[in-house]
């Protein structure tokens, strides 16, 4: 039973607050922080809240969606993540890349203590007293550090990354596939970081909308994604694919005809038109025939370092469709596959040096009511504290008429979010 309780913070104390929360969240085996940055966003962008837990659920690999969904009879909020390589559990498919952080393919806990942010107010809900919690939270001190200086070790060259790209065309070329996602790896060995400044500090300089602190025994996600990957609200699905991408210009005359550009651009809009038809058709497996509406095409939408073109899809959930069902159904996302799916992952296996893990996978919250909410895990740093290893990886799509110079620029954009934090 739990119990809930409105507090209302010292005015201009919610940064300083929020720092305390954290810290104590951090005390607990498993915590994941949903900051949504202050962002407008169709749909609106994640909830501002932070749950703590100490058990996870018992996940059965093998069959991680079926045994999720079993727990969600117990009425609590659950969060977690899906790593990308389930696909291998949803179609038959393999991986046999090296791992460079060796992170669980799912992982859920049931959440123990929720506080929501309202502004100036906070509500603390809780198997324990409120009071006890909040005091708690501000006796929890707020460490500051200067950052570390660390250094990335790029593991796929320029050239070893035009070569793969000229190879990924062909396949386009032969009728192989249309566009595929293809990432590389950046890795820091012997690195110790303060996860809780990190992730305070990629949010003062790259805020977003789906933005998460995310942390799971040892091993914690600072993610800056502007991404929904899937939402669900009441029997309504929502997907919000990127695709297209380009880069802030240094005056508002020029960052206006960047846009104009992007909107304009036949390359990236080809992109995005055939993410959003895949993401209809996973949507279609789970929601009622004709549903399935396309109601926002080409969106462009600004963040600090770029321009991004999102769509946004939506439909009506059949009623025969469990929640965890839906999430598989549409699992892993298009926009970090391409298509035709099942190919792409194949080839991605292929021409990528390392498994991508929790990248370009999904974090999220499970509501008591079955409504969910998951990013996609993209400019995001993955850290494990026992064995000091931190990673990323950057993206971009490939297509016919892809120039892999650009692409290649295209990732050490993305890249610069993160290692621009050290």
């Amino acid at each position: 039973m739990k119990t809930k309780q409105e507090f209302q913070l010292p005015k201009n104390n919610l940064k300083g607050f929020i720092h305390q929360a954290l810290s104590w969240a951090s005390g607990f085996e498993h915590f994941t922080y949903f900051n949504p940055n202050n962002y407008t966003f169709p749909h609106n962008p994640f909830e501002h809240i932070l749950l703590v837990g100490d058990s996870l659920l018992n996940i059965s690999s093998g069959s991680s969606f079926e045994n999720l969904q079993q727990k969600l009879t117990n009425r609590s909020y659950l969060a977690g993540h899906f790593s990308y390589d389930l696909k291998n559990e949803i179609e038959k498919l393999m991986s046999n890349n090296q791992r460079l952080i060796d992170s669980a393919e799912t992982s859920f806990f049931k959440a123990t203590t929720i506080i929501t942010f309202r502004g100036e107010s906070i509500q603390i809900e809780t198997e324990a007293d409120p009071l006890i919690i909040l005091k708690e939270i501000q006796q929890s001190a707020q460490d500051h550090h200067p950052q570390p200086s660390i250094q990335f070790e790029q593991l796929v060259s320029k050239s070893e990354y035009i070569q793969t790209a000229k190879k990924l065309i062909n396949h386009i070329i032969e009728g192989d596939i249309y566009e595929i996602n293809y990432c590389i790896p950046f890795l820091s060995e012997s690195c110790k970081i303060d996860p809780i400044q990190t992730y305070l500090l990629l949010c003062e300089k790259y805020p977003a909308p789906f933005s998460v602190l995310y942390k799971n025994k040892n091993q914690y996600v600072i993610s800056g994604s502007p991404e929904r990957f899937l939402k669900k609200e009441g029997n309504k699905l929502i997907s919000q694919p990127i695709k297209g991408t380009a880069k802030r210009g240094a005056t508002n005359e020029e960052d206006e005809l960047i846009k104009k550009e992007l909107r304009a651009n036949k390359k990236e809009l080809a992109e995005n038109m055939m993410i959003v038809d895949l993401v209809r058709n996973d949507l279609a497996r789970s929601c009622k025939p004709g549903s399935v509406k396309v109601e926002e095409m080409f969106g462009i939408y600004s963040f600090p370092l770029w321009h991004q073109m999102i769509s946004t899809v939506t439909g009506l959930l059949k009623p025969d469709t469990d929640t965890i069902q839906a999430i598989k159904n549409a699992f892993p996302m298009g926009s970090m596959t391409g298509a035709p799916k099942i190919k792409v992952m194949e080839l991605a296996e292929q021409y990528e040096i390392t498994k991508r893990g929790i990248y370009s996978g999904a974090i999220g919250y499970i509501k008591p009511n079955g409504d969910f909410d998951f990013n996609v895990v993209i400019r995001s740093l993955i850290y494990d504290q026992e064995t000091e290893t931190c990673t990323f990886h950057v993206g971009s799509a490939i297509t016919y008429d892809s120039d892999p110079a650009s692409e290649y620029d295209e990732c050490l954009l993305k890249a610069k979010t993160l290692i621009s934090l050290f």
